[in-house]
């Protein structure tokens, strides 16, 4: 069972809580730095900003194409210049036994960023030393958005 992390009472003070213009840099400078290989869990509910953040670090990472949505497609390969970038939407699994018809050991065997988004579709099958990445909407705030990268996410 997955939890939304707490949001910190301090959260909107600090720089946990990002506009679109601040989560998009925050991405940026995240691509630049992420070597492979490296996969990268990002949850959240509908409309935190998933997508926007995989394209923010896409753009950091060098990809040149346009980032959309893989919902119906499941997986965008990306090329960059330092790997391959794998961007996945998980959301349309109904198991994580469905993993095994989209490559999913092939996708972790490569030398690549994998940037996966709805990640608790995954189940069990995440590999431990992922990087998590939770977005969440700001209470009273919808135009601000709580980040929490790394570490423990319940």
């Amino acid at each position: 069972m997955t939890h939304e992390p707490i949001v910190p009472p301090l959260a909107a003070k600090g720089h946990l809580a990002l506009t679109q213009a601040e989560l998009v840099d925050w991405g940026h400078r995240f691509g630049r730095v992420a070597s492979p290989p490296l996969v990268v869990a990002i949850s959240g509910e509908l409309g935190a900003g998933k997508t926007t953040l995989v394209q923010a670090i896409c753009h950091g990472l060098g990809v040149t194409d346009d980032v959309t949505s893989p919902t119906f497609a499941l997986i965008h390969r990306y090329a960059a210049p330092r790997s391959a970038v794998y961007h996945l939407d998980l959301y349309r699994l109904k198991s994580p036994g469905e993993l095994r018809n989209i490559g999913w050991d092939d996708l972790l065997a490569e030398d690549a960023i994998v940037l996966i988004e709805w990640p608790g579709r995954a189940g069990d099958q995440l590999p431990h030393d992922h990087v998590p990445i939770s977005l969440q909407h700001l209470p009273g705030d919808e135009s601000r958005r709580v980040l929490y990268a790394g570490g423990h996410v319940l």
